[in-house]
């Protein structure tokens, strides 16, 4: 006998579920699908997937439904785990000659459902311009005046195609990529040594952090989706870590002092947040004589005491990596609670108390560099090639997609510094002392996919 429950109760069931579960009973019958097919399930979904904030409407985000916009997006995400090597067109760009080099994406997004979708990075060299790239075509797209200083740090805001630089004399420069304006300026008392960028409900935010660990947030006001509650700051010994409620630093008039709380964990050497969350945060440290590796991971908890916000953390797990298991270079945290380290030729995965999940063992290569993010792994070598990984959707592990061969005879000082990626291309900068650098891109051929 068919059982039929009213729609109150199943909606309240349905909300437990996740997408892939919800795709599915929605298969089930019609009125089920009406049900699961709701716009306050598929909301829900997709904020707690792209930490979306309130302000965010489909009219903004150009959907007509919540569910649109997550299968849409997801299926965005996945364009580079479908492809194959042979769908990637190499090009290279020739930056000015200097002994420093950085890039960063200064586009919201790559692929779209139409097949459009452009990959456009910012970049520096030791000059004193920045410039604009089309890497599909691999074209300039924008270049700034000359500056009256070397430029030593740079951020983008890819939601409002802005760039922020900082130069040697801890001048931050606001950069409308669009024309080429500086819309602001401000200037440090001390020298600037960490530069950050992000989304809050309130609008955009530059950090600034300077030699002392002084931070300085910035905020210029659009509508834009919302972010990050807590930001985290290793303080300049690198023997502590502390964490600010972001609402403190940016409504002074609603708070007598910053919120925030030290982590005590010595010779801190990394840390990460967890992604696709605003509370979990692990770090990562060398120490002892025998330099044994520890990662330890907090929860962190607001709490109201009368009308003062205080900033906790909470031990959530920890553990020290086997003598056996060589010493990390890279890591990082996938929102799966994995946490991803390379040691020499492997690639290891452990669950943050310290189960081994995976090792992926690549003798006689050896791993320079490790991307990780909610979709990908990308593990950079000392060779210049690149093995693209995917997670598992429903599971801890990682699967291989395939490996992007180094297409350039490398020079024998060369250096690559950190790789990226969007939804259509991943992107690294090759520098040679003082040799031309270049930008090294690998983008997606979208009529190579099925579309």
């Amino acid at each position: 006998m068919e059982i039929h429950l009213p729609s109150l109760p199943l909606m309240k069931i349905f909300s437990y579920l996740d997408a892939y579960s919800l795709l599915q009973v929605a298969q089930v019958k019609k009125n089920w699908n009406e049900l699961a097919s709701s716009d306050v399930l598929w909301r829900k979904l997709c904020q707690k997937r792209w930490l979306l904030s309130d302000m965010v409407t489909l009219q903004l985000l150009g959907k007509e439904t919540w569910k649109q916009f997550f299968v849409c997006r997801t299926w965005q995400e996945h364009a580079k785990t479908r492809a194959k090597p042979e769908d990637f067109t190499y090009k290279e760009i020739l930056a000015e000659t200097g002994i420093w080099a950085y890039a960063c994406y200064i586009s919201e997004r790559g692929l779209a459902r139409n097949g459009q979708g452009r990959s456009v990075i910012c970049m520096f060299t030791s000059m004193t311009k920045i410039s604009t790239w089309d890497i599909h075509e691999g074209v300039m797209t924008w270049v700034s005046p000359e500056q009256p200083a070397t430029i030593k740090l740079l951020t983008t805001l890819p939601e409002m195609h802005m760039a922020v630089t900082v130069d040697i004399h801890s001048t931050i420069k606001l950069w409308d990529c669009h024309n080429g304006e500086v819309l602001a300026a401000n200037s440090l008392f001390f020298p600037c040594q960490s530069l950050k960028s992000l989304f809050t409900k309130d609008g955009a935010i530059v950090l600034a952090g300077d030699t002392l660990g002084n931070l300085y947030p910035l905020m210029w006001s659009a509508h834009v989706p919302g972010c990050r509650n807590l930001l985290f700051i290793v303080s300049p010994g690198q023997y502590s870590l502390q964490v600010f409620y972001m609402d403190s630093l940016l409504r002074t008039t609603e708070f007598s002092a910053p919120g925030s709380t030290i982590l005590k964990f010595s010779l801190c050497d990394k840390a990460f947040w967890t992604p696709r969350r605003e509370d979990r945060i692990t770090l990562m440290s060398v120490c002892g004589p025998h330099k044994v590796t520890k990662f330890v991971t907090f929860d962190m908890e607001l709490e109201e005491i009368g009308n003062q916000i205080i900033v906790k953390g909470y031990l959530t797990a920890s553990f020290s990596l086997a003598e056996y298991e060589g010493r990390p270079e890279c890591f990082g945290v996938s929102d799966k609670d994995v946490i991803v380290c390379s040691s020499g030729s492997s690639v290891l995965l452990f669950s943050m108390g310290g189960v081994r999940l995976q090792k992926f063992q690549y003798f006689p290569e050896e791993v320079l560099r490790l991307w990780v993010d909610p979709l990908h792994v990308i593990v950079t070598f000392i060779n210049g090639s690149l093995d693209v990984y995917a997670w598992d959707e429903r599971s801890p592990q990682l699967r291989k997609c395939y490996r992007l061969q180094n297409r350039r005879q490398l020079p024998r000082q060369s250096c690559f510094e950190k790789t990226l990626c969007d939804d259509v291309s991943i992107i690294r900068m090759m520098r040679d002392g003082p040799n031309p650098c270049y930008l090294m891109a690998y983008t997606l051929n979208i009529s190579a996919l099925e579309i």
